[in-house]
């Protein structure tokens, strides 16, 4: 039988290139006649720079910018052809700091127009990027304010890869649904949105784009708005794009099953994750979901999946599990012991 594992990334732990070899060895191991192929997915967040770049045949890069704090930091970004592949994360990540320092009030994307900046003086002149994983909630001010780039970019053509469609403003924006993930107190929020809301006026006096109500506008604490209003950037299914240019749909002919993943699967699985992708894309095909943890299986049952299989034991703490080296021996036991494939 022919397997695929297509699975995301389990979030602070496994990289999805790491889940997926973690996969493929205990499924190899166990059915040494089954031909397994391993295809590490990204919706445009975390790994998206890991996932593309191969398969583009690109090479990487570094560029030193400035993080959301205003401090230094080797940036990487993939370049293939005119093609860049850039993740903001690299330059205004929540990964770029600790837990006592996060504060979208000051924090700033000022690197992320750095890393743009960077690229297309390597020669880039289309870009894809992966919006996800941000410590900021400024709208995409201090991107546009490195010197130069908005005049560079005229001319460049942006896919922002990207499955949220909250608006830049309002009661599901950028500053009240993403905001306390980054460290807003309730008041925080309150500025963060009256800030948004001006800037959104400037943004509009300014291009003509009204970003307010835009789907997707408020995607990386609204940086999604400023790429689309002033360099003309396109939002796209972050995993439907991705699966697209990992030729998804012929890597997939002919297996028997398909195996994605995530950290935590719940009812945001259903909301545009790399597993629902999988899902969709599927074709007819069984899709098997092996989670690090596993809520809401009613739901993820009736969505389609054919099996649900949490890796993680119900009494190991979280702190336990999410060291990695627990991670992939807690994967591979839970392969092993699911001998029935495709059965749940």
């Amino acid at each position: 039988m022919k397997v695929v594992v297509a699975p995301d990334s389990y979030k602070g732990c496994l990289t999805a290139g790491e889940v997926a070899q973690g996969m493929a060895s205990a499924l190899r191991a166990g059915h040494p006649d089954w031909e397994v192929v391993e295809l590490p997915l990204a919706d445009g967040g975390d790994g998206t720079l890991d996932v593309l770049l191969p398969a583009l045949r690109g090479e990487y890069r570094q560029a030193r910018v400035h993080d959301p704090l205003g401090r230094l930091v080797s940036a990487r970004w993939g370049l293939a052809g005119e093609t860049a592949v850039i993740e903001v994360a690299e330059a205004c990540g929540l990964k770029l700091l600790a837990c006592e320092e996060r504060n979208p009030l000051v924090a700033s994307t000022y690197g992320v127009g750095e890393l743009l900046l960077a690229a297309f003086e390597a020669g880039a002149r289309h870009f894809l990027i992966g919006l996800g994983g941000t410590a900021t909630c400024d709208g995409g001010r201090g991107m546009l304010e490195v010197p130069g780039l908005v005049e560079r970019m005229k001319g460049c053509t942006l896919e922002l890869l990207c499955d949220v469609e909250n608006p830049f403003i309002g009661p599901q924006g950028a500053a009240y649904v993403f905001a306390p993930q980054k460290g807003a107190s309730e008041a925080d929020v309150q500025t963060l949105e009256c800030r948004m809301t001006e800037w959104a006026e400037i943004i509009l006096e300014m291009t003509g784009v009204d970003v307010r109500e835009m789907p997707g506008a408020g995607a990386a604490g609204g940086l999604g708005g400023a790429l689309m209003a002033f360099f003309g950037g396109v939002r796209v299914s972050g995993i439907d794009r991705i699966l697209d240019l990992l030729s998804f749909d012929s890597q997939v002919q002919g297996a028997g099953l398909i195996i994605t993943g995530e950290g935590r699967s719940d009812l945001q699985t259903l909301d545009g994750k790399v597993a629902l992708g999988v899902l969709k894309r599927a074709g007819g095909i069984p899709v098997a979901l092996v989670s690090g943890q596993i809520q809401n299986r009613e739901e993820l049952r009736a969505a389609g999946f054919s099996s649900l299989v949490q890796i993680t034991p119900d009494d190991m703490s979280m702190l336990e599990a999410v060291k990695p080296e627990m991670a992939r021996k807690n994967l591979e036991l839970a392969i092993n012991a699911w001998n029935s494939f495709p059965r749940g």
